[in-house]
Parts: C-alpha cells; structure tokens; sequence
C-alpha cells in the first residue's frame, strides 16, 4: 500500500474524499482497503489503475498477487 499512497499524493489526490470519486468508488471503500479491513477487488484495482493514468503506473506496481491459504 505504500507504493498507492505514494501514487496518490503524486496525483495530488490526498484524502479518501477526493481519492474515492477519481476512482469511482465509495469513500468507504477506499478507506477500508488502505487499513487492511478489505481486499482490493475489481473496482477498486480497475478505478487505481485509471486515477493514476497519468502517472504511468502498472499494476505491479500498486499490487501484489498473494495465493490464498
């Protein structure tokens, strides 16, 4: 997750409040998968990747695949 906060300081996007709407997604959302309490899924990889756009960043970089136990 340091890589995305990095990402969103750079895209000028500092709070859930303004990071959410870019990524069209729920506040909540946001919120939730920045402290642990959710997985990102679908949307939420889908909307990251889209906000950051102009920052050329890949999915690697915001993500890491992690096998299920």
């Amino acid at each position: 997750m340091a890589e995305f906060q990095r990402a969103a300081r750079r895209s000028a996007l500092y709070s859930d409040y303004v990071l959410a709407p870019a990524m069209g997604v729920n506040r909540s959302t946001v919120s939730r998968v920045l402290t642990g309490e959710i997985r990102p899924g679908a949307a939420f990889i889908a909307g990251a990747l889209a906000a950051f756009a102009p920052l050329s960043v890949q999915f690697e970089d915001l993500f890491e695949v992690v096998p299920e136990s």
